[in-house]
């Protein structure tokens, strides 16, 4: 369970949407490749309107107690702090890309308080999403397709106000 909590706390430095300035993405299947200190993950995700905030609303809920989201001249800066417990991360990504047919994110995680960790670790992790056409019948706002075909169903997105 901790290990989830870390990785979500990395993600957030990562996600496309974590500040509701940010652009949406355009609605249907994007793939998305990671890389990072771990390796590579390649995986795709059905995306419909409020889709990465309602992921990114879901990780940060209560944990992230700072979430800037600068316009830059060729795209978005984001600087992040959040908690779980006694373990901290706080990162910086450079996001880019027009959130139409392609979007680039280059992050850096300082993660800190992880049990049997003697100091802070630093996680570097490159994202790029690219759409690949609608979705697939059955899947829905949210789900993400793992490689193996497994879907992981993600809360659907609470409708604006």
């Amino acid at each position: 369970m901790k290990l989830a909590l870390i990785a979500a706390l990395g993600a957030l430095a990562a996600l496309p949407a974590a500040a509701q300035q940010l652009p949406q993405r355009k609605p249907g299947l994007w793939e998305t490749k990671s890389k990072g200190n771990e390796g590579e993950t390649i995986a795709r995700q059905c995306v419909g309107p409020g889709t990465d905030q309602s992921i990114v609303g879901g990780l940060a809920a209560g944990a992230c107690s700072k979430m800037l989201v600068t316009k830059t001249a060729t795209g978005y800066a984001v600087e992040t702090e959040c908690a779980v417990g006694q373990i901290k991360a706080s990162g910086n990504s450079v996001i880019t890309g027009d959130f139409q047919t392609s979007v680039r994110t280059e992050g850096t995680t300082k993660i800190s308080g992880m049990p049997g960790q003697s100091g802070p670790v630093e996680r570097k992790l490159v994202v790029e999403a690219t759409r690949v056409g609608e979705c697939a019948p059955g899947h829905k706002p949210g789900d993400i397709i793992m490689p193996d075909g497994k879907v992981i169903s993600m809360p659907s997105p609470k409708p604006a106000p």
